[in-house]
């Protein structure tokens, strides 16, 4: 047994705590590929990231919070992608079809994200994505200088296009070509509308 004036072991010492946090998420996100979201438990992500039960629970209270921590990770690491692809984009119709389309691409691409629609599995990406206030805030970023009005029109317009793209990840239209007409034609005209 350590004595008083023995180090931390390197999961409790405090410079380390995002570190582990981030180790923790990437284990789970491998299980996540592997066997499922909604299969995956929180012993496994434990053993996987190679620390205690108990550990896991000091960093994600639940499997709801190591979701969420997840969704908001991978969200923060989209949006910055995203916005760096449409940042020379001054047209608001066009800045909306090509990050919409480009969140939708980037997702499908990646094992990771992917995981979270595949069948079982999307229920718990919609429900996260409609209570995200991080996915909520990467809608409203594609939606600035689009004259819509006050920040509450914004974001309702925000949720409303996140709804849409996850909509797009569990019921995809025929291919990219499609998808982009059903954007152009529908989402982008209600959507960009001015406020009533």
């Amino acid at each position: 047994m350590a004595g008083p004036d023995a180090p931390a072991p390197p999961w409790l010492r405090e410079e380390r705590s995002e570190i582990a946090a981030e180790r923790i998420l990437d284990a789970a996100a491998e299980l996540f590929v592997r066997r499922g979201v909604a299969t995956t438990g929180m012993a496994e992500v434990a053993k996987a990231a190679g620390c205690s039960r108990a550990t896991l629970y000091r960093y994600f209270d639940n499997r709801r919070s190591l979701h969420l921590a997840f969704v908001h990770r991978e969200a923060r690491r989209l949006g910055e992608q995203l916005s760096t692809q449409v940042a020379d984009i001054t047209d608001p119709r066009r800045r909306v079809v090509e990050a919409t389309l480009g969140a939708v691409r980037a997702v499908r691409r990646t094992p990771t994200l992917a995981a979270w629609f595949g069948l079982g599995d999307a229920g718990i990406a919609s429900e996260l994505a409609g209570t995200s206030e991080v996915i909520e805030v990467l809608g409203t970023a594609f939606l600035a200088d689009a004259g819509l009005g006050d920040h509450a029109e914004v974001s309702r317009r925000a949720r409303w296009l996140v709804r849409v793209i996850v909509s797009l990840l569990t019921v995809p239209g025929a291919d990219e070509a499609d998808e982009r007409a059903m954007i152009e034609q529908f989402l982008v005209p209600v959507l960009l509308a001015p406020p009533a």
